[in-house]
């Protein structure tokens, strides 16, 4: 089997669409104070609530030890709070705080042009299968 040309390698392929709908978004949450991964983290949050480090992590497709230093920064900001599990003391619970809630809200909007951006120029079909293509990966791996 001939060696795959890096332009059509897949993991490549993956992280260039990855930095070409990232880069747009990070202008916005840089106007904002936030990194891309403190922006995954809040919206995991806001979406499901109260979760477990561990949960989060995987939701947010944070490493655990990045997660420990986005959890403290995001508590210095007053964006999201942590207390032990009553039941399990080792367990640490994650809540996002109203202060990291009315950022998704006042930011989800701006990142929502990002995203009607490529319906324009891709169509909702062909976004609608990548994402279902995506999942479907992810899913039967």
């Amino acid at each position: 089997m001939q060696p795959t040309k890096t332009d059509r390698a897949l993991p490549l392929a993956l992280l260039r669409a990855r930095e070409t709908v990232m880069s747009p978004i990070r202008k916005v949450l840089k106007d904002h104070d936030v990194t891309d991964q403190q922006w995954r983290v809040l919206r995991v949050l806001h979406e499901n609530g109260l979760m477990d480090a561990k949960e989060l992590a995987q939701s947010s497709c944070v490493l655990a030890p990045s997660l420990t230093r986005i959890i403290k920064n995001l508590e210095e900001k007053t964006m999201l709070t942590r207390r032990a599990d009553g039941k399990d003391g080792r367990r640490v619970l994650l809540q996002i705080l109203p202060l990291g809630a009315q950022l998704i809200e006042s930011v989800t909007p701006e990142v929502q042009v990002v995203y009607q951006g490529l319906n324009d120029k891709y169509g909702t079909q062909k976004m609608s299968d990548l994402l279902d293509l995506l999942h479907d990966v992810v899913e039967l791996s």
